[in-house]
């Protein structure tokens, strides 16, 4: 499921287009960020089929070379230990994966098969994929191992792949890390015998609220928020300060103010974090400088509103 610090990354690209496009239709951005976040769910569902589908294709090709008019006896008796795999048989045989697959239509690694085909021949190569074949362990554990091991020795790092996603839907450029380790956490998370349920997308219902409150609140006092930068940044021209931190900041003082319940050094090192991934190398100093001298003065001018111990 989506954590809050992509929820805020999601926000801030969001926020960044409205004000770049000086569009003032709050709606259709609204629309537009939720859309971008509800895709996510796409993409994680479609690197779990196609463990399913890299399975199918390997039991194709093993029915291929078995009606060969001269196999060979390794061909005639394959070993079928990868198709086998108790880890794909859950994936495939999940209800949940299934309808969403079918009620969203997501047939992509039927249209663009040698995707499938190349992550075959890979693992095919790999010395993982021998290794497992050739080892006489036969649990569930090994078998989850070795689909953790693939994942992320030959998948997630598939550059083709990658380029593929990034080409059917262009936010998935900043989703694919994210998604890789929800994939990784749902594959160590995996219990034998026990069916493979699709999660939801939020924690609850909070969090699903937090994504409109927060872009909304930027958006409708990020003047007034502008103002509060200024006073702090007085040796500073504000067209010198990177976009980027200037939406960080504003951010930042919007949970400062407008949300009583997120303690202000969490906001802090949120929007420390993602500086360090979406700014300049400095940036993290300058935010965390900032955001300091504003928050001391909140506290001192008795701004701040926050329920609960420990939450300043």
């Amino acid at each position: 499921m989506i954590n809050r610090r992509h929820i805020r990354v999601k926000v801030m690209q969001s926020v960044y287009a409205m004000l770049q496009s000086k569009s003032d239709v709050l709606d259709k951005e609204e629309k537009f960020l939720y859309n971008s976040i509800d895709k996510m769910l796409d993409l994680y569902v479609l690197i779990l089929r196609l463990f399913v589908e890299v399975k199918n294709l390997e039991k194709n090709n093993i029915k291929i070379s078995q009606k060969k008019f001269l196999a060979t006896s390794e061909e005639l008796n394959p070993n079928t230990k990868f198709i086998n795999n108790q880890v794909f048989k859950l994936l495939e045989e999940s209800v949940s994966l299934n309808n969403y697959l079918e009620d969203n239509n997501l047939n992509y690694w039927i249209l663009d098969s040698e995707y499938v085909n190349n992550i075959w021949k890979v693992t095919k190569e790999s010395t993982i994929y021998k290794e497992y074949i050739a080892s006489e362990k036969d649990s569930f554990q090994a078998d989850k191992e070795f689909v953790a091991a693939l994942f992320k020795e030959i998948i997630a790092p598939d550059e083709k792949l990658a380029d593929y996603f990034e080409d059917k839907n262009i936010s998935w450029v900043d989703d694919i890390p994210f998604v890789n380790t929800w994939v990784l956490k749902s594959i160590n998370q995996l219990k034998e015998n026990k069916p493979f349920k699709l999660g939801a997308l939020y924690k609850d219902e909070d969090d699903k609220k937090f994504v409109v409150e927060l872009f909304r609140k930027v958006i409708l006092n990020h003047t007034e928020f502008q103002k509060e930068v200024d006073d702090k940044t007085p040796n500073w021209d504000a067209e010198r300060i990177a976009e980027i931190d200037m939406i960080l900041i504003k951010m930042a003082i919007c949970e400062f103010l407008k949300f009583p319940s997120i303690p202000s050094r969490v906001t802090i090192n949120e929007y420390i974090e993602i500086s360090k991934d979406y700014s300049t190398t400095k940036s993290s100093y300058f935010i965390n400088g900032v955001l300091d001298k504003i928050l001391k003065e909140f506290i001192a001018t008795k701004r701040l509103n926050k329920i609960g111990r420990g939450l300043l």
